[in-house]
Order: C-alpha cells, then structure tokens, then sequence
C-alpha cells in the first residue's frame, strides 16, 4: 500500500505515526508545506501555492493508493486531486479555531473525504458528519517514569525547589504563558516555573520527570499531546479546559483542570504539597503507538476496500 500523507507541519506525534504504519508495509510519503512556521507567524499564499502543485506533480507520477491529508488546511490540496480516495485526520486547532474561514475548511473537507478522523471525544461531539474516533498514540516506552533526581542530573538542574514546567514556546500568545507566569508567582509555595521548547523529542521525559507539575494555560489547543505525555510519566497536570486534557486527566491523583484561576492555583499547590507523582500511566492504556498504527491501517484498508460509494449517516461517530 502505497499512501502520500499531507501535513502542514510535522509534529513528534505525526511522525510516529508514519513509524507504525511503516511498520505495517504502508509506503509513506510525507509533503510538508513548505516556508518557515514559528511562533505565531505562519506561511504565505505563495506558500501554499507552490504546495498546491506539489501534491499534483505527487499524485501523477506516483502510483499512491490514497491520500491522507492530517490537518484541516491541507484538505482542500487533498481534495483537489480527482483520482485517489482521501482520508482527513482533524488535529483540533483546524476544527475548533477562533478563524470561522480554518473552521468551515476542515468541516468541508471532512464532509467530502471518504474517511474523517478525529482524536477526542470533544472533538466527536462537535464534528456533524461522518468520522472515527482514533486517539493520537502515545510512546510508552520512552514517556515513562524516572527518578526526579537522575532526571535532574542528566539535565543539570541543580536545585532542589519545585518545579512547574511550561512545556511551550513562551513567544506563542495562545499558550498564555503570562497567566503561567502570574499563577505561579501568586501561589503560596515554594515553586520556580521553567519553560522548553525546540528540545529533541526524545529529551522530553527527561524535563517531564525532571518536574514537579505541568502546567498548561493554553487558550485553545488540539489535544495537548503533551498532557497524555506527562500522564504516561506520571506527572501531575494543572491545565486550563482545553481539548482532550479533561477526558484524559480526569480523576487523576494531583491533577486539576479548570479555567478559574483560583482552581488552578489550588491544583498547583496540592500537587506541590503533596509531592507525589499522579497515576496518569494507567489511564493511557490501549492508546499506544502500535494501537495507533493498527487502526489507521485498518481504515485504509476499508477505504481502498469499499466499492459501494455507501458512507454511514451524518453526524454517526465511530470509535475503532
């Protein structure tokens, strides 16, 4: 099976995704827009098309089975090449953003794909057509806990106060890293806020375990992957209500999920007063990589396998 995956930007959670279909004997090839993406600066019209007739050159000279567009913008590029069935993952920032234009593309292209995704429930509920539910996967054997102390050690953090970890570029506005900043400075314990970004992905259980709490003050999101990522290393999360943080945190020791300021504040200093980890690894389970990798190849083979032009009613969700 040979698929060309579209994306706008590859994301640690993409890329492994594309691992375990490989894995499976999926040919993957992966065309990212091009242009520079960072902070909150985004690519240009040229940009896009130039993408545009990079996905058609791809198309014509390639014998590909499908198509795998993984963002809403992307879905027209997608959709615009008349010969190959099209698969549509929604991210979350695509369906639920604040621009109406992202909003009305991604539930465009998801009416118009033979096949739509979405990653979380929250997602499910406000997506009326035709999808699946298939939750992003999660490495369990690298996001795993560690002594906070090795972990410190490996990366030179010599102190021994509680940390907060602000797991995002401090730049990007939507992150909010302001209300970070004044949530911690408000609380009544003993807490320094660090901030990462631009690491290698594999040195993130390192800062993980290395800390204290994660704390997201995000405005909107698309999951947070890094939310199931700190609960596979049993990192107490303190998280505005954003994307599938609640689903995933929800009754977790240490854990809090509120957009009052006051309730986050609460969670932080329960979570440093207490001093324990959460018990977030246990609720991840059955949302590996590998299971990932499984039912996306399952999808595919459904797709390539209907000849029947039949889809489910609108607005049916279907969790695989």
């Amino acid at each position: 099976m040979k698929v060309l995956q579209l994306v706008t930007s590859s994301r640690p959670f993409f890329e492994q995704q594309v691992s375990a279909l490989e894995e499976r004997g999926v040919d993957c090839t992966v065309l990212e827009v091009p242009g520079e993406h960072s902070g909150d600066s985004g690519r240009t019209p040229t940009d896009y098309a130039r993408y545009y007739a990079t996905v058609l050159s791809a198309v014509r000279s390639s014998s590909y089975d499908l198509v795998h567009a993984n963002y809403g913008l992307v879905a027209p590029f997608a959709l615009a090449q008349p010969t190959r069935p099209v698969v549509l993952t929604l991210w979350g920032t695509d369906l639920m953003s604040d621009r109406t234009w992202l909003r009305s593309c991604s539930r465009y292209g998801a009416r118009r794909a033979d096949a739509a995704i979405v990653p979380s429930r929250v997602m499910s509920r406000d997506l009326e057509t035709d999808h699946e539910l298939i939750p992003f996967g999660v490495d369990t054997d690298l996001f795993r806990p560690l002594p906070r102390a090795d972990a410190r050690e490996y990366l030179g953090w010599e102190t021994d106060r509680p940390i907060a970890l602000f797991p995002y570029d401090r730049t990007r506005s939507v992150k909010d890293y302001p209300r970070a900043r004044r949530l911690v400075e408000q609380t009544e314990v003993d807490l320094e806020l660090r901030t990462v970004s631009g690491v290698d992905h594999e040195e993130m259980p390192y800062y993980m375990n290395a800390s204290d709490v994660l704390l997201v003050t995000s405005k909107r999101e698309s999951g947070p992957m890094v939310v199931k990522e700190a609960a596979a290393c049993n990192l107490p999360v303190v998280s505005t209500d954003v994307g599938f943080v609640r689903e995933t945190i929800r009754g977790l020791t240490n854990c809090t999920v509120s957009d009052n300021d006051g309730a986050l504040l609460g969670g932080l200093e329960r979570a440093i007063e207490d001093g324990g980890r959460s018990d977030g690894r246990e609720s991840i389970d059955g949302l590996s990589v590998d299971s990932l990798g499984e039912r996306l190849y399952g999808l595919y083979r459904r797709v390539l396998d209907r000849d029947d032009g039949m889809s489910y009613p609108t607005g049916v969700s279907h969790e695989v």
